[in-house]
């Protein structure tokens, strides 16, 4: 059990990914390096050579015998030793019999890539071949040596020369990987797991302070992470205990809301009685106690309503904006007061498909027109506007109202204190944004002044990109 959850663990992939990369380090130090190895031993021969053929330059007219040349070319492990002087043949040393060598290696201009070329070939060839390499002594820069000799003893210590750089690098590999492990796991690993800790603690029991981290004090990204988690822990604890503190609210509300309602409710028959009393002065006062029970009864509906509904559920469904927004302002309209001329002015174009919660979206715009045409304006429009990008949908709704007031715009979107009509909840824009954000989207406030108010909804709407694809696919053809 305790093997299984090691692999699984993160320690466990950072161990195994830090000797793959050290081994692939280690590759590609290996191909220079058998390059190199392969150079050098052509360079020992070279200057070997050179060291014979100087013992011919000692010899009485360069003149030696067949056996001490046979002598020479062995030392030196070689069938033929071409000396040339700027380009001419000087000394020439050869078996008897020699073969024409198989493949030619010119060290003078071979480049990088080149020479691991040719390593990786004479590591991997098992046939043994008789070749020939061309360069200069190390000592002798203007004379060339040309000498054949076997690649079979060349390949034998390539490979000897392999399998130790095989073992360093496995040894090195594993040494760098415990090591890189281990100082991972203390300043990477270990933090990372005590806030896995503290976080599933915290969740278990999001109330109790023994789930919150304990900061090691880093100044690093983990110590950051540490405080920001804590803030966080913090955050959400004072979020649920108001949270639980409006719940035991809501309940109460619930619980007094029907007998408050039957009370206004007999309050407001009494009232409607008391409108055709004989007494003109019970008269006169009734209408306005019959306002007041009325703005009481909303009061206790909205605040239910409030405390009630939480986190909206979004029902999407395509749906056309224009013809919602016509069927809104018929609605409207058709509900005006008697005596007052409103007027609903659709700008969203025709085709305009939504994908959202209709009904809710029909609550939003209705509500707030329904509140500027109370608030004093006569003429409300929807419009469409340009979105922040082709996967939105913003639209305008405006009025021609008298404007909000200093106090109504600092606290806009604050329950109970945003209200702009006398008697208001401040409950309806509230509402109206956290449906709109439940899409996705927001709604702000453009503008406010004595020429009208604008509000803009924004809602994101992929079925609006497709849409614009196909009628570009369209058109195109």
């Amino acid at each position: 059990m305790f093997v299984l959850s090691f692999v699984r663990s993160l320690s466990a992939k950072l161990l195994v990914l830090t000797i793959l990369f050290v081994l692939l380090a280690e590759v590609l130090i290996f191909a220079p390096s058998v390059a190199r190895f392969r150079v050098v031993y052509f360079q020992e021969r070279i200057d070997q050579s050179y060291l014979a053929t100087l013992a011919m330059d000692a010899a009485p007219d360069q003149m030696v015998s067949q056996m001490v040349q046979t002598e020479l070319l062995a030392s030196v492990g070689a069938h033929q030793i071409k000396r040339m002087v700027e380009g001419q043949p000087d000394i020439r040393l050869a078996k008897l019999v020699s073969a024409e060598p198989d493949e030619s290696f010119d060290l003078r201009d071979a480049s990088f890539f080149t020479l691991i070329a040719d390593a990786l070939s004479t590591l991997t060839r098992t046939q043994d071949r008789i070749i020939q390499v061309i360069g200069t002594p190390t000592n002798a820069p203007d004379i060339t040596l040309k000498i054949q000799l076997d690649e079979g003893p060349l390949h034998h210590r390539m490979l000897d020369y392999s399998f130790r750089i095989l073992w360093l690098s496995i040894f090195i590999s594993t040494v760098a990987a415990i090591m890189v492990f281990f100082a991972l796991r203390r300043l990477l690993v270990k933090p990372l797991q005590e806030m896995v800790r503290s976080m599933m603690a915290f969740r278990d029991a999001p109330e109790s302070d023994a789930g919150t981290i304990v900061q090691s004090g880093r100044r690093d990204e983990m110590g950051v992470a540490e405080r920001e988690l804590a803030n966080m822990q913090e955050a959400v604890r004072q979020a649920l205990r108001h949270k639980t503190r409006l719940a035991l609210l809501g309940t109460a509300v619930a619980k007094i809301n029907h007998d408050l309602r039957n009370i206004l409710s007999t309050a407001a028959l009494l009232s409607e009685r008391l409108s055709h009393s004989d007494d003109e002065r019970v008269a006169k006062v009734a209408p306005r106690l019959e306002a007041s029970i009325n703005r009481a009864i909303d009061l206790c509906s909205e605040t239910l309503k409030f405390s009630r509904d939480g986190a909206m559920p979004v029902k999407r469904s395509p749906f056309d904006l224009h013809d919602l927004a016509t069927e809104i302002g018929e609605e409207l309209i058709a509900h005006a007061p008697e005596g007052q001329d409103w007027y609903f002015n659709n700008r969203i174009r025709e085709g305009l498909e939504l994908n959202a919660d209709r009904e809710q979206l029909y609550r939003v715009i209705a509500n707030m027109a329904r509140n500027a045409f109370e608030a004093g304006a006569l003429s409300v429009s929807v419009t469409e506007v340009q979105a922040p990008s082709d996967k939105e949908v913003a639209f305008d709704l405006e009025d021609d109202g008298p404007g909000m007031p200093p106090r109504a715009k600092e606290n806009l979107f604050v329950p109970f204190a945003g209200s702009v009509r006398g008697g208001g909840t401040g409950l309806g824009l509230t509402i109206a944004r956290e449906i709109v954000r439940a899409h996705g989207g927001d709604l702000t406030l453009d503008k406010t002044d004595s020429n009208g108010t604008r509000f803009r909804i924004v809602l994101p709407n992929p079925r609006q990109t497709i849409n614009n694809r196909a009628t570009a696919s369209t058109e195109g053809s």
